[in-house]
């Protein structure tokens, strides 16, 4: 299905679609974050009648991540025994959720990936939980909202779709910074407030920046080809610097070429940032996908 959006910064909740009580969202956080940056949104949901969730993800969790005392972390450390957390175990968080969600609790769900948590989103939504394949109102997965969010091909991994493929050095982005023991090792962020949170103001900005974390390269391959299970729309943010608009769209294009596939696309003038950038807009974009395809 294809769901064209508005562009405006503001929408009253009071013109907000009104969800049915067991609707739920859930969101799949990005690289190096934690659940902060995400509560303004979550709050604007709630604060319509919406059910939303944002679990904190092991692959950027400093506590889960072997860097010893979180409030000075050493990203020199060597890597732990087994490895760092990958998305297969953010997943693994996500899954726990919407078996409680819909299993549980019946509960109708959008999946929300944003940034890399669009590789997540796309991992967690297995046909057990898809909607079209449960019983009539026992709930299931809805459809999945990608804002700026990655679309890896399936039998892909987000390193090996994101850097080059004929043996090159590895492509670094301007806002990551790898350590001691390289890709190896642990990456952290280089000018956050630049990248991440362009868009907002300054104090604001450099106050979410102080809440990134670190992440390891991501080598989980996509299994799930939720890009055609499911209805899925793309949110493209225009002012990008972390994840270009022009990126966005190619990613998008490659999935559409499959016949079985065909994301939507809506457009706003946000930085990295949605959630804190346009939080209403986003709101309503979100809303108005629901509403598509649960009615």
């Amino acid at each position: 299905m294809l769901f064209e959006g508005r562009s405006s910064n503001q929408f009253p909740t009071s013109n907000l679609i009104v969800m049915p009580p067991n609707f739920a969202v859930v969101v799949c956080h990005g690289s190096y974050h934690t659940p902060e940056p995400y509560q303004p949104f979550l709050d604007a949901l709630k604060a319509n009648g919406i059910e939303a969730y944002c679990p904190q993800l092991p692959s950027s969790d400093l506590s889960k991540l072997d860097i010893g005392d979180v409030f000075n972390p050493n990203f020199d450390r060597n890597p732990p025994e087994g490895g760092y957390p990958q998305p297969a175990d953010d997943t693994k968080i996500i899954q726990e959720l919407l078996q409680r969600l819909i299993e549980g609790e019946n509960k109708n769900v959008i999946l929300i990936g944003h940034s890399s948590g669009g590789f997540t989103a796309a991992l967690s939504a297995i046909p057990k939980y898809q909607a079209k394949n449960r019983a009539r109102s026992s709930g299931g997965i809805f459809g999945v909202f990608y804002a700026c969010g990655f679309v890896v091909p399936v039998g892909e991994s987000v390193h090996t779709f994101f850097q080059p493929k004929d043996g090159s050095p590895p492509v670094v982005p301007p806002y990551c910074k790898f350590h001691l023991n390289g890709i190896t090792g642990l990456a952290s962020t280089s000018e956050g407030a630049k990248y991440f949170f362009n868009g907002l103001d300054e104090d604001k900005a450099k106050f979410y920046e102080s809440t990134l974390t670190a992440s390891p390269v991501f080598t989980t391959v996509l299994d799930n080809d939720a890009y055609a299970a499911l209805p899925c729309t793309y949110l493209i943010t225009e002012n990008d610097l972390a994840l270009p608009a022009a990126y966005q769209e190619g990613m998008v294009a490659l999935q559409n070429q499959r016949p079985e596939v065909e994301i939507g696309i809506v457009r706003c003038p946000s930085g990295h940032s949605p959630h804190l950038a346009w939080t209403e807009g986003f709101v309503k974009e979100v809303l108005n996908f629901g509403k598509a395809i649960i009615g």
